[in-house]
């Protein structure tokens, strides 16, 4: 496993590069995951408003006129913080040791970033003088759909990040609150892991459709645009899970491989995630068999699993991959707005209530014998919404047909 982009590097390269250290391998792909979503649907809005479905949207703007404070002061404290950390590395001690624990604390050079902020702010000032005009005017800008993608994929990444944290928080509540405890409220709050991604999907989609809304985009349209793209950035997203190995794998599996499967590497079946991001032994920390394996066998320096289990990541990123092509595929034949995406809710529920069944995760409760978790919850519910959401769509434009025609 490859926590860092560094241990990539430095395993497949020979090469060491300290600041790689910097890119966590999960964070990386999530990252490589949003600008294909991005991607894709930018490609689909700008489809919409060719058939007319969706409309350009304007904006004043004011040509020629002098950088203002507010500008300039914002190009200084980006700088600042440009030099303050970054350029700072080659000059700090500390970041190749723990390159996580300089990001987030006070360390850095002072006087590299009050150049870097003042050079920014300078460059700003320098740019809006080449336009400058000696009478500043307003204009009428026209903004495509598809150029919004850029301010909602930052909402996207700003609040799924925070609802992505928020529910694994509430998922995980007996690990740092209770005699059970395992780790401290702040460890779980500022680690870049623990990502729960329902919580991702649904405060990151809100965010996007309430600004949709005040764009006056219809959000129908712009839910069945973004649908392809969300299957894609997740499975994306799941190559970072089994890169990185953050602990997002199945049950164990002893089983001897399927022959079906003989063609395949044995870790497509059974794998034991070697240097795994979160240095875990145990593949299971309610079975106390487990646990006394993990004591015994456990070396912190070389972790691994020490009973192999299913490689649920790979699976969900097969799976969404495959899923993705089908929706974009057939996307065009999806005359409906709304059908889209209620199918697309139908695909994740029940693609993430299926690999629940063989994952290792929190109850969340019990309905008598049988065993609840948050995903297969949600998966259910969105499984739900989906086919609610078929029904509703069909139904409504039977309802404005014959208006339609009419007109």
């Amino acid at each position: 496993m490859y926590p860092t982009i560094y241990d990539a590097v430095k395993d497949l390269f020979g090469l060491n590069i300290p600041f790689l250290k910097l890119l966590q391998s999960f964070g990386f792909f999530v990252a490589i995951s949003f600008l294909l979503c991005a991607w894709v649907f930018a490609k689909e809005l700008h489809r919409k408003e060719v058939l007319g479905l969706l409309k350009a949207t304007t904006r004043k703007i004011i040509v020629g006129a002098r950088a203002s404070r507010q500008e300039m002061a914002g190009q200084f404290i980006f700088g600042f913080l440009v030099g303050w950390k970054l350029l700072s590395i080659p000059f700090s001690s500390g970041f190749s040791a723990n390159p996580r624990e300089y990001i987030l604390s006070g360390d850095g050079n002072i006087f590299i970033g009050v150049a870097c902020g003042t050079l920014f702010s300078w460059w700003r000032w320098r740019q809006a003088e080449k336009k400058r005009l000696p009478e500043p005017k307003e204009e009428i800008e026209k903004v495509s759909a598809a150029d919004h993608v850029g301010n909602m994929t930052l909402l996207a990444a700003l609040f799924g990040f925070l609802g992505a944290k928020i529910f694994h928080i509430l998922e995980n509540i007996p690990s740092f609150a209770g005699p059970n405890a395992t780790q401290s409220f702040s460890d779980i709050l500022i680690s870049f892991s623990g990502l729960t991604m329902y919580g991702g999907l649904i405060c990151g989609g809100a965010a996007v459709l309430i600004y949709a809304r005040r764009q006056g985009f219809g959000l129908f349209h712009v839910m069945d645009a973004c649908a392809p793209g969300l299957l894609l950035a997740y499975g994306v997203g799941r190559v970072g899970c089994q890169v990185a190995g953050d602990g997002d794998w199945g049950i164990v599996n002893t089983a001897p491989k399927p022959g079906w499967m003989s063609f395949l590497p044995n870790w497509m079946w059974s794998y034991d995630y070697p240097n795994n991001v979160n240095h875990m032994c145990n593949p299971d920390e309610n079975n106390p068999m487990y646990q006394i394996l993990a004591q015994i066998n456990c070396d912190p320096d070389h972790p691994r699993l020490v009973a192999p289990v299913f490689p649920t990541p790979f699976y969900e990123t097969v799976m969404c991959l495959v899923l993705f092509a089908l929706l974009w595929t057939f996307r065009k034949k999806f005359k409906t707005p709304g059908l889209l995406f209620s199918v697309y809710l139908i695909c994740n529920g029940i693609e993430r209530f299926l690999i629940e069944l063989i994952r290792v995760d929190t109850t969340m409760f019990y309905l008598g014998s049988f065993r609840v978790v948050q995903a297969e919850f949600i998966a259910f519910i969105l499984f739900l919404l989906g086919v609610t959401g078929i029904f509703l769509t069909r139904k409504l434009a039977k309802k404005n047909a014959p208006t339609i025609a009419s007109s």
